[in-house]
C-alpha cells in the first residue's frame, strides 16, 4: 500500500500537469458502473456516479495537497469550492496524459475507472488494479471525518511533542509499539514498511510495548519515522508491488531498505524473524531489536 513517501510524489508529479486545468467530463469503467448498480461503490464513494460527475463537472483545479496517505485535490468555480479526496488503496495509480494508450504498463492500462477529461484536452486517469482506492467529492474536509482525526503530518514543528503525549495515553500502554506508530492519530502516514525501518534503525522489537520504549528511545524513535520517511521522499517512494508514481515512474527506496521484506539482518548476518503485528507482517531481527 502506498505510504506518505509515494503519496507525496505522486502530489508533486501531478500538480504541473493539472492545477489550473478545468474538469469539463468524467468516464467510469464498466467494472466501477457495475458496482454501482449493486450498490458497492466502488472507488467513488459517497454518490452515485451521475452525482459525483454533477459535483465535479466544471470545476478548476487550484491546488493539490497530501494528508497523510490522502491526496486533495482544492477546487474552484465561479461561486463555489470543493475538494476532490483520493486514497490509492492498495494499487491505485494517477496519470495525466492524452490518451489511455499512453499507460506503458499494461497491468495499469487494462484497469482504468476513472478518466477525468479537461477543457485542455488532457486526460487525468485513475487506474487501480485491485479497486481498493477510493475518491470522493466534498464540500470541505469536515465533512468527512476520518481525515479530521489523522494526527500531526511528522515534519510539522509540534509533530514530536504531539507524538510522546500520545504514547503516554493509557490506552496504548500494553499495545506492540508497532501496532501504535501505525496509527494514524499518532503520526501520520507511517504505514508497514517506513514503521519497520523505523524500529529498526533504532533497535527496537516491534512487539515490545509502549510502556517498555523509554523516553529517550521513544524521541529516537520519533527523529527516525521522520529520516525513513523524508528518505523515502527523496527516493520517489518504494515500488515494491503495484506502486507507481504519476505516469508510470517507479521509486528506488525498495533498494535502501534494511530490513522490510529481508532474508538476513545487514547488522549482524541473523536471519530475519517474522511475525504478524497489528494484522500486518512484520520483519525484526531477533538480536538486534530489543
Amino acid at each position: 500500500m502506498p505510504e506518505l513517501p509515494e503519496v507525496e510524489h505522486v502530489k508533486r508529479g501531478l500538480e504541473p500537469y493539472v492545477v489550473g486545468e478545468r474538469i469539463v467530463s468524467v468516464q467510469f469503467s464498466e467494472q466501477v458502473k457495475k458496482s454501482h448498480a449493486g450498490g458497492k461503490q466502488a472507488i467513488v464513494k459517497g454518490a452515485d456516479l451521475a452525482d459525483f460527475s454533477e459535483y465535479v463537472k466544471n470545476y478548476k483545479i487550484s491546488r493539490i495537497n497530501r494528508r497523510s496517505k490522502y491526496l486533495l485535490f482544492h477546487m474552484e468555480n465561479e461561486t463555489t469550492e470543493g475538494i476532490l479526496l483520493s486514497h490509492l488503496g492498495m494499487s491505485g495509480a494517477w496519470f495525466a496524459i492524452d490518451s489511455v494508450e499512453q499507460i506503458t504498463e499494461e497491468k495499469f492500462r487494462n484497469h482504468v475507472h476513472v478518466i477525468f477529461t479537461f477543457e485542455s484536452g488532457r486526460l487525468l486517469i485513475y487506474s487501480d488494479i485491485r479497486r481498493f482506492g477510493e475518491m470522493r467529492f466534498l464540500e470541505k474536509l469536515e465533512d468527512h471525518p476520518p481525515i479530521i482525526a489523522i494526527g500531526p503530518e511528522p515534519f510539522d514543528e509540534n509533530a514530536q511533542e504531539l507524538f510522546l503525549a500520545s504514547l503516554n495515553l493509557r490506552k496504548f500502554h500494553s499495545k506492540p509499539v508497532k501496532d501504535v506508530i501505525m496509527n494514524h492519530q499518532v503520526i501520520a502516514g507511517c504505514g508497514n514498511i517506513y514503521a519497520t525501518e523505523a524500529l529498526f534503525k533504532s533497535k527496537i522489537h516491534p512487539n515490545r510495548t509502549v510502556s517498555r520504549v523509554g523516553l529517550g528511545k521513544r524521541i529516537e524513535l520519533f527523529h527516525n519515522i521522520v529520516s525513513v520517511l523524508q528518505e523515502g521522499i527523496d527516493a520517489g517512494g518504494s515500488s515494491i508491488s503495484d506502486y507507481r508514481n504519476v505516469n508510470g515512474q517507479a521509486g528506488s527506496m525498495q533498494d535502501r531498505l534494511q530490513m522490510y521484506g529481508k532474508k538476513e539482518c545487514p547488522l549482524c548476518g541473523a536471519n530475519v524473524k517474522q511475525a504478524v503485528i497489528g494484522g500486518r507482517n512484520s520483519h525484526y531481527c531477533g538480536k538486534c531489536q530489543r
